[in-house]
């Protein structure tokens, strides 16, 4: 999934084939984005099933953050690619289309991305067998066809769906499964809360950009649903992970499982600046807002899993 954030590197610094350069294309804050649902998945397990497999978490998590690497490093290439980029955008620069890495050199990269995601997954395909490649192969094609390939998820309304899908529902559920050997109701509700946290994310991303997505025909969702159904489904995304846990509280009978409550109010007030918040560069703390509300949910799940276990 792709989303930019609030601080930037000067761009007049910025030397073609740096270090700088490449940061701009592999968006590192992203990352949580992916660390988060493996975070909470190997806590549930352990909470729910008694099951912890270090080495299994490890790749886990390396495999999550290599398909949010090959989707940032899409993304960037891809606009560049399709000629994409106007004036009109308000978000981060992009590295290929500024001329600071060559499109050929981020292909490649994209390409020992998914080489090296498949050896770091290895391990887990050969005592799971065909789940796990199937995972595999449906992550990456998703990863790479979110920017990548004749038709992109990003030119349509399924952008949110895809991110709720993959960086939700597939990477809670698969990093249970590879702990636990099964999944279970607890595991569900932390993939739709982790999944509805990962798509507002990206919602906030393509609401700020909506006036250019229009010009450029990309018919994201705000584009296609309009400014006030994106707002209401911002807030829907927003709140629906604190039902969830209320809900998981109770089905597990204990409250620690509701520990996430604490940033409720939080939530609200990040969905009433949504609502508020003139359109343009004052977005992008906004974007940042939400990535920080998943983590800061995540992780007090997982700390509320944990409490549970061990009291």
């Amino acid at each position: 999934m792709h989303a930019s954030t609030t601080t930037q590197t000067p761009t007049a610094t910025i030397r073609p084939g740096s270090w700088a350069a490449w940061r701009i294309a592999l968006r590192p804050k992203t990352l949580w984005i992916a660390t988060v649902p493996v975070i909470v998945a190997t806590s549930l397990a352990w909470s729910v099933a008694g099951v912890f497999r270090p080495e299994t978490a490890l790749i886990a998590f390396v495999v999550s953050v290599l398909m949010q690497v090959l989707t940032n490093l899409q993304n960037d290439v891809g606009y560049t690619e399709r000629r994409a980029e106007t004036g009109a955008r308000v978000g981060l620069p992009r590295a290929t289309a500024n001329g600071w890495l060559s499109t050929s050199a981020v292909n490649r990269a994209i390409a020992a991305t998914i080489a090296l995601a498949a050896i770091v997954a290895l391990p887990l395909l050969l005592q799971w067998g065909w789940p796990i490649l199937l995972i595999g192969l449906v992550s990456t094609l998703a990863a790479y066809g979110y920017m990548g390939g004749p038709r992109p998820i990003a030119y349509t309304p399924f952008g949110e769906l895809t991110v709720f899908a993959f960086f939700g529902l597939t990477a809670v559920c698969g990093s249970y499964y590879v702990q636990a050997g099964q999944l279970g109701p607890a595991a569900w509700l932390a993939g739709v809360a982790i999944g509805a946290h990962a798509a507002a994310v990206l919602l906030v991303n393509n609401y700020r950009d909506r006036a250019h997505d229009a010009a450029t025909r990309r018919r994201t969702l705000p584009v296609v649903i309009g400014a006030v159904a994106a707002l209401r489904l911002f807030a829907a995304l927003e709140l629906l992970p604190f039902a969830l846990v209320t809900v998981l509280a109770a089905s597990m009978a204990s409250a620690w499982f509701a520990l996430p409550l604490v940033v409720l109010p939080s939530a609200l007030r990040l969905v009433r600046d949504l609502a508020r918040t003139p359109d343009g560069l004052a977005q992008n703390a906004l974007l940042f807002r939400a990535v920080m509300l998943e983590v800061a949910f995540g992780m007090l799940f997982a700390a509320g899993a944990l409490a549970h276990r061990g009291l």
